[in-house]
């Protein structure tokens, strides 16, 4: 066991706030699943409280504790005090990783090799990429299966293999960089950023961000390299590898001449719309992550913002139900919005998924770290998926995209075949205009 540091030093207010009332336990996943008080928000705040208060150490069982819990952040809406759980979320994650009480060899080096090394150089991430994409072209990943070579690796790594995205063909700057130089005058100037597991795996999702971006009269600026947000390492307990990255995704952009900074994935998002509390103590930086936080924009709140224009052609689906990001209807309060932009588009039915903003398990990292509670929130997302009887499902994080695609797949049989995000409808309903 090791003694507190960073919840001592926390703003005592933001531990006070929790008034104990339980309205956060019915939205709370893990307290549904095991109805145990430490499993609940109020619980995980009261054993926080106490470490600050000196009258608990920090120890395995308070890691094993924040870990379980999925960050999903549902109790900061329920919670009619305004506690903010995601504050207190990252902090405990980084005392427990700060006081060392997780043993083992193995999760120590998975951590230095994903959190300090890949997620730090975009260049190496792009490289893991590429071989991915040459073992999943040349089908040596359908060989692997086909010799049952994933049964000789320890169970919770071949779980895994499953589960590997699909690397696209081509990453985000081989699509959209440089964008397309606009033929008419732009009333807005935004960037867009790429992200780590959007650019590998749903590239083509960035570039439709961008189609539908210029079609609304918005000149679009991308760098052909970006770092990751660092949304990753905050919420895994590595508080200051993301304000490096921090600095580094402000010192990118020109902010001045910006009008929005736009993201695409709830969960980066939610992150990188906290720069300003993230760098409050940074004498150089504190006053530029303000500016940044006020210009970060959902695509979703943004093209609402800006009053988009409404497609007058469909998008080729007929009726389609929509699963919202935790980080972004939770974190960044973005609910309204999505549904907006997919009620646009002629000719398509939304259907309302029940416990649309219950989460599907993905949560980062969750469905790697804790499978098996992971795998429980998404059978009953399935099943409430199946009572829509929707054959497409749109969603806002690639997270959760690749959690329902893989859950569909596992599945067989689903009256939902096909996972999309709203964003993508539109720029199609857009590019049938031009077909028309």
């Amino acid at each position: 066991m090791a003694q507190a540091a960073l919840l001592k030093d926390l703003d005592y207010s933001v531990l006070q706030q929790c008034m104990h009332c339980g309205m956060c336990l019915p939205a709370c996943p893990t307290y549904v699943e095991t109805k145990l008080e430490r499993n609940s928000p109020r619980g995980r705040i009261s054993l926080l409280r106490a470490v600050a208060d000196g009258e608990l150490e920090v120890s395995r069982a308070l890691s094993d504790e924040m870990y379980y819990c999925l960050g999903c952040l549902a109790c900061q809406t329920a919670c009619p005090a305004g506690v903010k759980y995601a504050e207190l979320f990252e902090t405990a994650r980084a005392e427990v990783e700060l006081a060392s009480v997780n043993d083992g060899i193995q999760r120590g080096f998975w951590r230095w090799l994903t959190l300090n090394v890949i997620f730090m150089k975009p260049w190496l991430l792009r490289l893991v990429g590429r071989v991915l994409r040459l073992y999943q072209s040349t089908k040596l990943d359908e060989l692997m299966r086909k010799v049952r070579f994933f049964g000789l690796m320890p169970r919770s790594l071949a779980a895994l293999e499953p589960q590997t995205p699909r690397v696209a063909e081509k990453f985000s700057n081989e699509l959209i960089w440089p964008v397309e130089s606009p033929k008419q005058k732009r009333e807005y100037r935004v960037a867009l950023l790429t992200g780590c597991v959007q650019d590998l795996a749903f590239s083509n999702i960035n570039r439709d961000t961008a189609d539908v971006l210029l079609a609304n009269g918005c000149e679009v600026v991308t760098l052909s390299s970006q770092h990751c947000c660092g949304s990753l390492h905050a919420h895994n307990g590595e508080i200051e590898l993301a304000r490096e990255l921090a600095r580094k995704q402000i010192d990118s952009l020109d902010l001045d001449s910006l009008d929005a900074i736009i993201t695409n994935a709830g969960g980066c998002g939610s992150h990188l719309k906290a720069y300003g509390h993230l760098l409050h103590d940074d004498p150089f930086y504190a006053a530029k992550a303000k500016v940044w936080d006020k210009k970060v924009k959902d695509i979703h709140e943004w093209l609402v913002q800006i009053r988009f224009r409404k497609p007058t052609a469909g998008a080729g689906v007929s009726e389609v139900t929509y699963h919202e990001s935790c980080h972004l209807c939770h974190g960044q309060k973005v609910v309204a919005q999505p549904r907006q932009i997919l009620s646009s588009i002629p000719g398509l039915a939304v259907k309302e998924l029940p416990e649309s903003n219950w989460c599907c398990g993905s949560a980062g990292i969750y469905n790697i770290t804790q499978p098996e509670q992971s795998q429980k929130l998404l059978k009953r997302k399935l099943a409430n998926l199946e009572q829509t009887k929707a054959a497409v499902v749109a969603t806002s994080n690639p997270g959760c995209h690749l959690q329902l695609a893989n859950g569909l797949k596992a599945r067989g049989g689903h009256s939902c075949h096909e996972v999309t995000q709203p964003v993508t409808l539109l720029a199609s309903a857009y590019r049938a205009e031009n077909v028309e």
